[in-house]
């Protein structure tokens, strides 16, 4: 299915995989999740319009409200909508044609999709998440929630954002081999786009940050569904998701910020009509928070029992980390004050989100200091603190969503109508969010309060509604300009410098018709056929506007189905595990070995679950075992510019990128058996397995069988199948040999009643073990299909790096198990 249906068509949404679609789609789903919280919002703040509240919410239902509030918005809106512009425009910017892997870019939309759609179900599986967006520990397990009141619901909710993460990761791989090997003749990463720039920094952030968030997750999920211990005890587990959370949590509110900021770079360039002043000591800011980030996630854990010493050291990198936005903001300010200032929407949204933002970072240095923060935390002012600087994020966003809307809909808007929106919307954020920081010794997330801030209170409700209804103007403004605005220039304002300003709005599906090209210092398009007919010359046209002279390369590919159909497998999947809790629990009181604390946490199980997890499975095999035979064309850029990655192909990167966020998975899970041990004294620990030889037996089976991997890609480049069939053979049969090893000893602990809800230590040992295991069969799976191929097309003999691929993932698994063999067998 190569051909893409017009865009009048439905069809064309569900197999599309081209970028600027994919980011439409991005764009409107997330305004959807933002609406979706906006709802729920508005609800409370009516709940909380008089002191003792108005009962129009119980106090679980507050709950739930606040939560998935906070958790659309976050994860669902904010991030998704800056995933949109980064879609349409980065390859734009940056001159190539598409993502580096249209389908995996596809696939993380759905994924994206799918996630959304089952957090929203979680609302009639008898409750939705109810204990905070944080999800702090141990109020985030089963045993704290009430048997029949969102045990389900609640699972369906820790799923939804674990898909959701898999988007992300998906997502941040393909992004960082487009950017980093796809980027036009001349264009290096000095010079890129600041909005480019700001995204790259970005996926980079993400690549880390949301792994910790899966190992994380993973845990979390584990826990709820299959009952292990890791945040139901009271031996730290509330400390060790405190580390793993705010690891990732820190990061993202700069991976939220940063799009927004790269937006205010453009338009403040652009309605100045001058260059960024200080560009390139931005961009260095800009990478030193990006850096530092991932060295500063203890300030959120300041009230815990982590020593004054520590404590005072994450003070020092919290007040440092805001150093380089002074100078970012004074960039923006000096660029303004230099420059010849066009009050347009998008630039009026840009620089309101550069005023909230300014208050929002201040009243963020109160809260670095240990002392300030033990008497604002938890109260209302961490909330208007957290929402001053994560909606001035969405404030510079939609100011991204004027300046590039007559680009991507060719249609220009009111500017009457754009001003007014403007207008009503700062007034209604700041009635909004300014009342929370007089009012701010109110508790968050407490659905009621005392008399004396009532009065605040009720501003803020009424904020909520003027702010909503700037949105109800902002659809107005888009849909009259989609109705009957008037046709869009090429590039309607003056001063804009970026490439996508350079060809026609909307652009056309492949964007170039001849080859941009930077190296003459300026964007030119570079006609390579009539290159090729000048005796292998290339001569560029010396403008920057796209020419009539179509050049035909290998064609391209932008339509499949398949990446829809794994979509929809893992949502099914996912949906029925949601409903696997009630069965666990009655398992582990028939085998009489229950801890106490898990008795009666289960609802009634319901049969449809397991029916739904089945087809879940089915469907998975069959669209991914499709999605791997079908033949989808992706020419790599003949020419472009590939520092510091030159020397690896697209695929070989994404494998080493992929692999980069699956060792913080790992670091993650490992650190927690570390932490988990140094908590409850390491000598004290329970050694799980009940005899050291099997993973001793297990170590010299992997090792043989990477072996065995090596031998495959050297028959592979020799072109001999019966070789290559082979060791890949003997590569499954050793994986099933390690399998059979661990299904051995499991049994042997579940004969003695070892389970692994009997204990920390013992939970440790089989999610960490068994995680690693999981990679094994996932590794087997995928031996499986590659001998499927080489049997049935001769495959990998005449394109051996599909082999070299899978051994490099291979020999990944095997280097963790050398470190999990003396970690849980010797030590």
């Amino acid at each position: 299915m190569s051909d893409l249906p017009p865009m009048t068509s439905i069809k064309r949404w569900l197999v599309t995989t081209n970028h600027k679609d994919v980011g439409i789609l991005y764009l409107a789903t997330s305004l959807f999740f933002l609406l979706f919280g906006g709802i729920l919002a508005l609800v409370f703040r009516v709940h909380l319009w008089e002191a003792g509240g108005t009962g129009l919410l119980t106090g679980n239902q507050f709950n739930q409200a606040v939560s998935a509030h906070g958790l659309l918005m976050v994860f669902w809106f904010l991030s998704p909508i800056a995933s949109g512009f980064a879609n349409y425009f980065v390859p734009l910017q940056i001159g190539a044609k598409d993502l580096a892997f249209p389908r995996l870019n596809a696939l993380s939309y759905w994924f994206y999709l799918f996630s959304g759609l089952l957090i929203g179900l979680s609302f009639f599986q008898g409750g939705a998440f109810a204990g905070g967006w944080t999800m702090y520990a141990p109020l985030n397990v089963p045993t704290y929630t009430p048997a029949l009141e969102a045990t389900t619901g609640s699972n369906a909710t820790v799923l939804a954002l674990t898909l959701f993460v898999m988007s992300i990761t998906i997502g941040t791989v393909n992004f960082l081999v487009t950017m980093h090997r796809s980027r036009a003749e001349g264009l290096g990463l000095w010079n890129m786009p600041m909005f480019s720039w700001s995204w790259l920094l970005t996926v980079w952030m993400m690549l880390f940050a949301f792994a910790a968030l899966l190992a994380a997750l993973l845990l979390l999920s584990i826990d709820r569904l299959f009952l292990t211990q890791y945040f139901a005890t009271d031996q730290g587990s509330g400390l060790l998701w405190g580390h793993l959370f705010w690891f990732f949590g820190h990061p993202e509110v700069y991976i939220v910020f940063f799009p927004a900021l790269g937006i205010m770079f453009e338009t403040f360039q652009t309605f100045t009509g001058r260059r960024l002043v200080g560009r390139k000591w931005v961009i260095i800011a800009m990478v030193l928070v990006a850096v530092q980030s991932f060295l500063v996630w203890m300030h959120h854990m300041f009230l815990t029992t982590i020593n004054l010493e520590i404590k005072t050291l994450f003070m020092a990198t919290t007040i440092g980390i805001s150093l380089p936005f002074d100078l970012m903001v004074f960039a923006l300010i000096y660029t303004m004050v230099k420059g010849r200032v066009r009050f347009t929407t998008p630039f009026l949204f840009s620089l309101g989100a550069l005023v909230l933002f300014i208050l929002g970072g201040i009243t963020g240095v109160f809260l670095g200091a240990v002392v300030l923060d033990y008497e604002f935390r938890g109260t209302y002012w961490v909330v208007a603190h957290f929402h001053y600087v994560m909606v001035s994020g969405v404030t510079a966003l939609i100011a991204g969503l004027y300046y590039w809307w007559p680009k991507i809909t060719g249609k220009m808007y009111s500017e009457t109508l754009g001003k007014l929106n403007f207008a009503v919307y700062f007034i209604g954020f700041n009635m909004l969010y300014f009342p929370m920081f007089l009012a701010w010794e109110t508790p968050r997330r407490v659905f009621t309060y005392t008399e004396g801030t009532q009065l605040y209170h009720q501003v803020a409700t009424v904020g909520a509604f003027v702010l909503g209804a700037s949105f109800l103007i902002m659809f107005y403004t888009f849909a009259k300009s989609w109705v009957s605005g008037p046709d869009a220039p090429d590039n309607p304002w003056e001063f804009s410098r970026t490439a996508e300003w350079a060809i026609p709005s909307p652009p056309p599906l492949e964007n170039w018709t001849d080859r941009p090209s930077y190296a003459s210092g300026r964007l030119e398009f570079v006609d390579d056929t009539k290159a090729a007919t000048d005796g292998g010359v290339a001569t560029g046209h010396g403008e920057a506007t796209a020419t009539t002279n179509a050049h035909q390369e290998e064609h391209a590919d932008h339509a499949s189905i398949w990446p829809l159909g794994i979509g929809l497998g893992v949502f099914v999947f996912f949906l029925g595990l949601s409903g696997i809790t009630p069965y666990m629990v009655q398992f582990a009181e028939g085998t009489g070995t229950a801890p106490d604390a898990l008795v009666g946490t289960g609802a009634e199980p319901s049969i449809i679950y397991p029916v739904i997890t089945a087809l879940g499975v089915a469907i998975m095999a069959f669209t991914l075992f499709k999605f791997g035979v079908e033949e989808f064309n992706v020419p790599e850029t003949a020419i472009a510019e590939r520092w510091p990655f030159g020397g690896v192909d697209n695929t070989k990167f994404g494998v080493w990128v992929f692999l980069a966020s699956d060792v913080v998975v790992f670091g993650a899970a490992i650190g927690a058996f570390v932490f988990m041990r140094l908590h409850m004294g390491w000598s004290e620990w329970t050694t799980v397995p009940f005899a050291s030889w099997p993973g001793l037996l297990n170590t010299y089976i992997l090792l043989t069988s990477s072996f065995t991997v090596i031998l495959a890609l050297v028959f592979a480049e020799r072109q001999n199948k019966k070789g290559l069939l082979g060791a890949m053979g003997a590569t499954l049969l050793l994986g099933l040999a390690f399998m059979s090893v661990k299904a051995f000893e499991y049994s042997v602990k579940f004969a003695d009643g070892d389970y692994w809800w009997k204990g920390i230590e013992y939970s440790i040992y089989f999610v960490t073990t068994g995680l690693h295991a999981l990679h094994v069969i996932l590794g087997l799976l995928i031996a499986v299909f590659m001998i499927y191929r080489i049997i049935s097309v001769d495959a990998y003999l005449e394109d051996h790096r599909p082999v070299e691929f899978f051994g490099l993932y291979w020999h990944f698994v095997d280097i963790v198990w050398v470190f999990l063999f003396p970690l849980f067998y010797l030590m």
